[in-house]
């Protein structure tokens, strides 16, 4: 017992503080569940890249707010004192003090005010444009996720069936092993078979954490606490799915996609841009108005008397015509018009990459419907084999290793069916995501 007492006051005294420290009575906090529109919402409001995006609508749209400000007239208050001494002894003390409002606006620059405002309405159109792509991009990116980890959990379905069966069939063979009628060879594999399919079990566990891992990333959640995925009910058989032409898949894709027309927006305020520089020829007609007046303490006059007899304001306009700017106008349209040829050449990039998406899309779509009927009879037809070779192997007619190849050829198969019915759902949402219209407020895996 003294020997028992000292190793356990050794081995305390060597744990790390932090492990002395940790708190084992914690109660473990409740596992919170998370529907598919619970992670949508939570990505929505978490993700980082839609929050980036948003700040920069907010961004453009106070550049559309400082540009009508452009329009309205400016007006500030100026006001000046100052302090005389005289000289000698007839010298005296004089204060004065002088104050004045002054305003101007611009009248015309040559629509470079009102070129600056459509320029900001477009840019901030095109932002927001961006942003509704930034939001579809992340719903399909958890939608994709939340796919992946119900496909791993069907995985893990499959093996956990396939482990029970061969559990049953290691029993049913054991007696047949104590009763002499099977050989003990026999045995030995249907063990090792189980132990494979248990370590397939506890991969295929592994896999689906590790997906559930992935969306507990995307959705910025706190690695701490335990999660449970809620898979949404299926919206339908893979037996019915949509037909769909790939002319008419583009054309929706071009008109819908909310990044083309984003593109297109950043193209037409380039043109603005050359509208702007070309005003930099154009004369300047600006109008002003002041008041001002003053007081003196050297005056006998009363200080409201003052104010009222040197009251003073002005009303003028002004013309300003450039003449020589050193070529900066011209430079500034040349530079606007190669960043207007950027701006057609990203558009046009954008048309060609969003059809080629689209056809990818499309042949894929058209690969994951040929794989679910291959699989689909894969399966059936290995179901069949594996019962034909049970039914030989109980009369004596098959071995032992036609029953296991079987078997395998089954598990297969089903895993293959699992991966190709995924397939199909994945290719439909990315079908709607490419095409543009991926609404993130209806999201359905399958249907």
């Amino acid at each position: 017992m003294t020997r028992l007492i000292f190793w356990c006051t050794v081995s305390a005294l060597l744990l790390p503080p932090a492990v002395r420290a940790q708190d084992t009575t914690r109660v473990q906090p409740p596992t919170r569940v998370i529907t598919l529109n619970d992670a949508i919402r939570i990505a929505l409001a978490q993700n980082s890249t839609v929050r980036f995006a948003r700040n920069t609508t907010l961004l453009d749209s106070l550049s559309v707010q400082q540009a009508r400000n452009n329009f309205l007239p400016n007006l500030s208050a100026s006001t000046s004192t100052s302090q005389g001494f005289g000289a000698g002894s007839q010298g005296s003390n004089s204060l004065a003090i002088s104050g004045g409002l002054s305003s101007g606006v611009t009248l015309y620059n040559g629509g470079q005010n009102r070129n600056l405002l459509r320029q900001a309405e477009l840019t901030q159109r095109a932002s927001t444009s961006e942003l509704a792509r930034s939001r579809q991009t992340v719903v399909f990116v958890v939608a994709s996720d939340f796919l992946a980890l119900i496909t791993q959990q069907e995985q893990l379905r499959v093996q956990q069936e396939n482990l029970t069966a061969q559990e049953q069939e290691l029993t049913q063979l054991e007696q047949f092993v104590k009763a002499g009628t099977r050989p003990i060879g026999d045995l030995y594999q249907q063990q090792a078979a189980v132990a494979s399919t248990r370590l397939a079990v506890v991969n295929a566990r592994r896999a689906a954490e590790r997906a559930k891992v992935d969306l507990i990333e995307e959705l910025v959640l706190d690695p701490r606490l335990d999660y449970t995925f809620d898979a949404p009910p299926s919206e339908g058989s893979t037996s019915k799915l949509p037909a769909f032409n790939l002319d008419s898949l583009i054309d929706v894709a071009l008109a819908q996609r909310v990044d083309v027309q984003a593109q297109a927006l950043r193209v037409q305020a380039a043109e603005r841009e050359i509208a702007i520089a070309s005003a930099g020829h154009s004369p300047v007609v600006t109008a002003s108005a002041g008041y001002s007046t003053a007081y003196n303490s050297a005056n006998d006059a009363a200080f409201a008397a003052q104010l009222n007899q040197r009251r003073g304001g002005s009303i003028g306009v002004g013309v300003s015509v450039p003449i020589l700017d050193r070529g900066a106008t011209s430079i500034a349209k040349q530079r606007a018009q190669i960043q207007l040829e950027n701006e057609l050449l990203s558009l046009r990039d954008e048309h060609q990459a969003v059809a080629l998406e689209v056809r990818r899309a499309y042949l894929d779509y058209l690969a994951a419907q040929e794989q679910v009927a291959a699989s689909d009879a894969q399966q059936r037809a290995a179901a069949l084999a594996l019962e034909a070779a049970q039914a030989r192997y109980r009369v004596g007619l098959a071995t032992f290793v036609e029953v296991t190849i079987a078997r395998a050829s089954l598990i297969q198969a089903q895993s293959a069916l699992v991966s190709a019915r995924s397939a199909v759902v994945f290719q439909q949402a990315l079908m709607s995501y490419y095409t543009g219209v991926l609404d993130p407020t209806n999201v359905r895996l399958g249907g």
